[in-house]
């Protein structure tokens, strides 16, 4: 399984980048668009990706415990 770029062209599909395969292979095509244009802010393109994905007040939580965990060792003076 690998993933490819293509454009449209003449009403098919082409290639953007070379594909090893035989001549006549027959394979099934997902089609994902991408957008070539970057429009707006991308902070605020991402803003609310991670709503209802994650308890905001436990990551709080986890946040400042984490900071609790000495990881560098002790200076010797």
């Amino acid at each position: 399984m690998s993933t490819i770029r293509a454009r449209m062209r003449g009403g098919a599909l082409e290639p953007v980048e070379r594909v090893d395969l035989p001549e006549g292979t027959e394979v099934t095509v997902t089609i994902l668009r991408v957008s070539l244009e970057k429009s707006g802010d991308p902070f605020e393109r991402a803003a609310g990706g991670w709503r209802g994905l994650i308890d905001a007040d436990e990551f709080i939580r986890h946040v400042y415990a984490d900071r609790l965990i000495l990881t560098r060792p002790e200076p010797r003076l």
